[in-house]
């Protein structure tokens, strides 16, 4: 099998993929290198060369994109089996795994709610004081600026305070506390990280400082690490990306072997020519090329090409193509500015198409708030949503009420709309009490049947029968036809969700028997 394993593989690849499970390897891939096909092969290997067990290997991704596609290549080379024991998916994705069963060792309740931008206390503290409080900094023209940094410091400091104290008073994190709670988990619990007997990271140009760290407490025992990387392509320096960190994985763990991946698979030699001319320009880089196999193509092309292309082929056409059977894909919307410039230099109409994410949708924010309140009762973003969608009668001032009496009380929104709908507490003025029933009752329907076992896609269908959302959406929405797929596309990535719910080794507290 593992010859099998081998036999597509060039040499360069081949050394990586054999190379000692043991001890850490650095594999510097150039863009079209197979990279991918190499880690996965890397891990396979171990698995059926070495004889190790799934479970004890780390495989940590950029991406859910490339999460997904490393498990279904895999899945292909050792089973669905063995690659649902293998910890495979993003960092977030990792930490937030461990931090459900494990976070009362930090402090958090294992039904915490991961915020999104919309949901994340940010804007709401923006809103409350940085404003004043930057007008009060840039105003005052008679602070040095030696005061004004430190001015700036304290409020700050104010602002980060107030917004970690909301974030564990909502019962939440954001993305960037999965990361410092995952690394406190790892680094004061190793007990909690000793499974891990490899880890394998993918994009480690893209790695924060933060990651680093993450990926040195999770290896703490072994000290066997593989990165994939290419410091040529680390384009991720505005989000904190630090391409020193192959530079101190070097210095940290000791014996590093380095191997490169030059062999390019998929683009012409014109354009690994352009591609090289350019990025050598940058003295101060890791020192590698790319050569290919395939021809040399045709050169590159300006945009100006693109506008050219598409008169000439309307002009054949003979009238059969217009200017609207085209299309342009971009790889990201900042180089959209030069190709618009030379479509309008050319008289040749065109606007750019946006859209959202999937989870960003309204319709599947609305379906996710309801979802989010049964299991954290305490998350005043997912309240605020749910309580109104559909429309109960519940203006802003109603809402600002609910919210301003539920902080008074010490209690939850839910509990307050709860306690005045069985009059254990008076109603507010205007009344809510007869506008809040059906979403009581919802909430508690939902909330026993979570209790219950119900999956979550059986979950999701019987909320969207009790609140009659496909009719709400009729009402409100003139493409409620596509908004109603999305929420049916939703129940299938909730059923896909819980087949394939990841296996979170038990950890026995007893450290003694960790020994």
């Amino acid at each position: 099998m593992t010859e099998d394993l081998l036999k597509s593989l060039n040499s360069a690849q081949t050394k990586c993929v054999t190379h000692r499970p043991d001890s850490p390897l650095q594999i510097l891939a150039g863009p079209g290198s197979g990279k991918t096909k190499v880690l996965t092969s890397r891990i396979a290997y171990m698995i059926l060369h070495h004889g190790m067990d799934p479970s004890s290997i780390c495989a940590v991704t950029f991406t859910n994109k490339a999460a997904n596609e490393m498990r279904a290549r895999l899945i292909k080379l050792v089973g669905k089996d063995s690659v649902n024991k293998v910890k495979l998916g993003t960092f977030h994705a990792i930490c937030a795994l461990f931090l459900r069963k494990y976070g009362t060792s930090v402090g958090l309740d294992g039904n915490f709610t991961i915020c999104d931008s919309d949901e994340s206390p940010k804007e709401k503290l923006r809103k409350m004081s940085y404003h004043a409080k930057e007008f009060d900094i840039v105003s005052s023209k008679a602070i040095s600026s030696t005061s004004t940094n430190e001015h700036f410091q304290r409020v700050f400091a104010e602002i980060y305070r107030d917004y970690e104290k909301t974030l564990r008073t909502n019962n939440s994190l954001d993305f960037d506390d999965l990361l410092l709670f995952g690394v406190r988990l790892f680094s004061q619990h190793p007990r909690y990280a000793a499974w891990c007997q490899h880890i394998l990271v993918d994009e480690f140009q893209d790695t924060n400082a933060v990651q680093y760290e993450l990926m040195c407490c999770i290896t703490a025992v072994s000290r066997c690490v593989t990165v994939v990387g290419d410091p040529d392509q680390s384009i991720y320096g505005w989000r904190s990306a630090d391409i020193t960190n192959l530079g101190k994985m070097r210095n940290d763990f000791a014996n590093v072997a380095q191997i490169m991946l030059e062999q390019n698979y998929r683009s012409a030699g014109s354009i690994l020519a352009t591609s090289l001319a350019i990025i050598s320009q940058d003295t101060s880089r890791i020192a590698k090329t790319l050569h290919t196999d395939h021809p040399l193509g045709p050169l590159p092309m300006l945009p100006a090409f693109i506008a050219w292309e598409i008169n000439r082929m309307i002009a054949q056409s003979g009238g059969m193509l217009g200017f609207g059977d085209f299309a342009v894909l971009l790889r990201f919307n900042a180089i959209s500015r030069t190709i618009e410039n030379a479509l309008q230099k050319e008289g040749i109409p065109n606007r750019m198409l946006g859209g959202h994410q999937f989870f960003e949708r309204a319709e599947i924010k609305d379906i996710l708030a309801y979802l989010q309140l049964v299991d954290n009762p305490h998350f005043e973003p997912a309240f605020s949503r749910a309580i109104n969608n559909p429309s109960r009668g519940i203006g802003d001032k109603s809402l600002g009420e609910i919210l301003s009496r539920a902080q008074t009380l010490g209690i939850s929104p839910l509990t307050l709309v709860e306690r005045i709908h069985d009059s254990i507490i008076p109603d507010l003025k205007p009344s809510v009490k007869r506008k809040v029933q059906s979403f009581v009752d919802v909430m508690r329907s939902l909330r026993s049947s979570a209790t219950d076992g119900m999956e979550p896609a059986q979950l999701i269908g019987k909320l969207l029968e009790r609140i009659e959302y496909q009719e709400h959406l009729k009402k409100s929405q003139p493409d409620w036809d596509t908004r109603w797929e999305n929420v049916q596309e939703l129940i299938s990535f909730a059923s896909d969700a819980t087949a394939d719910a990841s296996n979170v080794p038990v950890v026995d507290e007893d450290e003694s028997s960790l020994q």
